[in-house]
């Protein structure tokens, strides 16, 4: 199964995939069931989460009925426990880079929140738009999600000054990276051009770089405020297994 999950990931264009796992989803929640692990986002539980990863597969990561990954589980519970996301009174503007599927819908339905999804790719985005130069006004959104774009972006710091005009004075931005935490300094060289080879070294064969941990000290240099919010410490550790989350995970709480 990861074997076939690897060559699907690496052959299958991204909106091609999220067209065709509307179709799969169904089918493999109902093969999975079982009680061992538990997808916070939507309750249900399975005998196994899928594999995922473009090279190095993981184990156990990929809900069957929501395909969420650790990390979009992890922010689901911070969202739902530390903030006012879901039960705020007063609407709120919020823009969501290349929306995830498991957040899509049920953000849509939300009656507290405008809700504007872009990219420029993904046919969940309302609005196509280029990340460095975005078409909405100054001061506009109370809340930005944009996770996992950013490794994807040659001048990210002309991404994180675009995000940092539209977000309100006071507004939130939660900007998800992957990170080897191992590492100072962030490494990337425009020089590698090969997939294969970006794959190797990003881990990924569309990222351009691999952050490190200076990536919260490069947000803040753009005017942000960052709570380096490690979550995972504050859940119980048999619910980080039963949630299948990743144990030490970052999540950069940005605010303006």
């Amino acid at each position: 199964m990861k074997k076939l999950f690897k060559f699907i990931l690496n052959t299958i264009p991204r909106p091609i995939l999220i067209r065709l796992s509307i179709v799969v989803r169904p089918i493999l929640a109902f093969l999975l069931k079982g009680n061992r692990f538990t997808d916070p986002i939507d309750g249900k539980s399975f005998r196994m989460f899928l594999p995922y990863g473009y090279g190095n597969q993981r184990n156990n990561v990929l809900s069957p009925s929501t395909l969420s990954l650790e990390r979009h589980r992890l922010l689901w519970l911070y969202l739902q426990n530390e903030t006012d996301f879901f039960t705020a009174k007063d609407k709120k503007k919020v823009l969501h880079f290349a929306p995830e599927q498991e957040f899509y819908k049920r953000f849509k339905k939300q009656p507290n929140i405008e809700y504007t999804t872009t990219d420029l790719l993904s046919p969940l985005a309302d609005v196509k738009a280029d990340i460095c130069n975005l078409p909405f006004d100054d001061n506009h959104y109370d809340i930005i999600f944009c996770n996992h774009v950013l490794e994807h972006i040659p001048d990210d710091t002309k991404a994180m000054q675009e995000l940092y005009r539209v977000l309100k004075p006071g507004g939130m931005g939660i900007f998800q990276i992957p990170q080897d935490l191992s590492r100072a300094t962030t490494f990337s060289d425009d020089s590698i051009t090969d997939q294969k080879e970006r794959a190797k070294i990003f881990g990924q064969y569309d990222h351009v770089r691999v952050y490190g941990r200076d990536y919260f000290d490069k947000l803040r240099s753009i005017g942000f405020k960052v709570i380096e919010e490690d979550y995972t410490n504050k859940i119980a550790p048999e619910l980080v297994e039963k949630y299948c989350l990743a144990k030490g995970e970052i999540i950069p709480v940005c605010f303006k």
